[in-house]
């Protein structure tokens, strides 16, 4: 079994929200694979399934942190806990500010970059959980990054957004046998980030 997380906080008024990317993934994967319907456990909403992979079936579990953001890997240590799961097999969908708008990297292993959820994460599963980092730009200004994830996406951002969140679901297979680097080549061959912004990183 695996584990696959999502970044984000509870709520309705967080829902729609770029902190909330790695829910949206989740919500998605979930819907594609016919997973279980949602239930309540480890401090999380967590929903259970299989997904298929050229190498055979793979049992996962995706969750979803109630703990808020900045808190998150308390839920996904309870999990891995549980199911005795090792850091390697759990993998962790997150907004990222350094990368461009519709950009994705896959990451194991270095630091939390200022990101205090992956912060949490790393701190109570240690540096070997696998990142999938979701590019949403950075707004300029460190002064401006709080507000700026926790406001919503704009209309114009569901251009790169929808295709990028749909890539991520359906090479889904490649990650869960281990292809990281072809997942990610994958996911950006299928949804292409937009032309880079001047005043974006990436």
């Amino acid at each position: 079994m695996i584990i696959i997380a999502g970044q984000g906080n509870p709520g309705p008024k967080y829902a729609d929200n770029r902190h909330n990317v790695g829910f949206w993934v989740l919500d998605e994967i979930a819907a594609h694979y016919n997973f279980r319907p949602w239930r309540e456990k480890f401090n999380a909403m967590v929903s259970e399934g299989v997904i298929e992979t050229q190498t055979g079936p793979v049992k996962a579990l995706l969750l979803k942190p109630m703990t808020f953001y900045n808190e998150s890997g308390q839920a996904l240590a309870k999990a891995a806990k549980f199911y005795k799961i090792k850091a390697s097999d759990i993998i962790l969908f997150h907004d990222e500010i350094d990368l461009a708008p519709g950009r994705l990297r896959v990451k194991q292993g270095g630091g939390h970059s200022g990101n205090n959820g992956v912060r949490s994460a790393l701190a109570h599963l240690g540096p070997d959980i696998r990142r999938i980092r979701i590019g949403i730009g950075h707004p300029g200004e460190k002064s401006k990054v709080m507000p700026y994830v926790l406001s919503d996406f704009s209309k114009a951002d569901q251009v790169w957004l929808d295709p990028l969140i749909s890539a991520c679901v359906r090479s889904l297979g490649l990650l869960c046998q281990g292809a990281d680097e072809r997942y990610q080549s994958e996911v950006m061959r299928l949804a292409p980030a937009p032309k880079l912004d001047p005043k974006q990183t990436g």
